[in-house]
């Protein structure tokens, strides 16, 4: 593929777990920038803004580098979140710029009894995912166009806050939570930098639900991560939400990705040599 420099993208939140991924997946093949909040490696190069989310104007960020695409994995205070997509979202509408939001299953965690698909109706019980909701209904007031939203179910990587937890609980010989009760799908960092990459070279537009294509139970996919790579003896602590299994699972049927970016769970688990 050749390097499309016309293409100018700007990734919120690019020092962070995904969008540090997805900067070093696009920066070869498009004019790339990021943001980001703490870290000295960052502040002599000329593609990362200083960004404070409670503290700076997004518009300064958005008037220096003019983007055509806007990819948002941006963390921190629910209401600065909220305030600084309303400023995106104006910005988007007066402009030819389009965003990618990062949202998330827990947009349905309010559902228990089955699996959710792109264009079910959202409603949840956590603070978290009604902050989700909250931005995906803001961006879809702008023509369908000008957005995708990008649910995502648990995210595993190497670097993963979760795969670190777990390094810690072994490392530390604690109990480590898993929750017999929860059927969800997963997703690995990798397959959705492909699969982000992919959706801005297509033009693909609406609602994608990224994560594997089955299913499987939160304990049984620990417990398999760590007998596969042989990671030693691990406390596991069960927790119990519910008298029944529940789901929390994002799967596509109305805009499915192409075969080869396509994954099950066990690929997120053979994708990782050690912890």
């Amino acid at each position: 593929m050749k390097k499309k420099k016309s293409t100018r993208i700007l990734i919120l939140g690019a020092s962070g777990f995904l969008g540090q991924a997805l900067y070093k997946e696009l920066c070869h093949y498009y004019d790339t920038y990021g943001t980001y909040h703490t870290g000295r490696i960052y502040s002599d190069n000329k593609h990362y803004f200083h960004f404070d989310i409670e503290h700076d104007d997004i518009y300064d960020v958005l008037e220096k580098v003019k983007p055509q695409v806007i990819v948002s994995a941006l963390r921190g205070d629910f209401e600065a979140l909220i305030e600084t997509h309303e400023d995106i979202t104006d910005y988007i509408r007066l402009t030819k710029c389009k965003i990618f939001f990062f949202s998330s299953a827990n947009v349905f965690d309010a559902f228990s009894n089955y699996p959710s698909y792109e264009y079910d109706k959202t409603l949840s019980l956590s603070k978290y995912g009604r902050l989700k909701i909250k931005i995906e209904n803001m961006l879809m007031r702008l023509p369908e166009n000008k957005y995708v939203i990008a649910r995502l179910p648990m995210v595993f990587g190497s670097t993963s806050p979760r795969v670190k937890e777990l390094k810690s609980s072994i490392q530390q010989k604690e109990p480590y939570e898993v929750f017999p009760d929860l059927i969800m799908n997963v997703a690995s960092v990798d397959n959705i930098t492909r699969q982000i990459h992919y959706m801005i070279n297509r033009k693909r537009k609406g609602i994608y639900h990224l994560g594997s294509y089955d299913l499987v139970h939160h304990d049984e996919f620990v417990k398999e991560m760590i007998e596969k790579h042989g990671y030693g003896n691990i406390i596991y602590k069960n927790v119990y939400t519910s008298n029944f299994d529940r789901y929390l699972a994002v799967l596509p049927k109305d805009n499915k990705l192409p075969n080869y970016l396509q994954y099950s769970y066990n690929d997120v688990i053979d994708e990782y040599k050690s912890i």
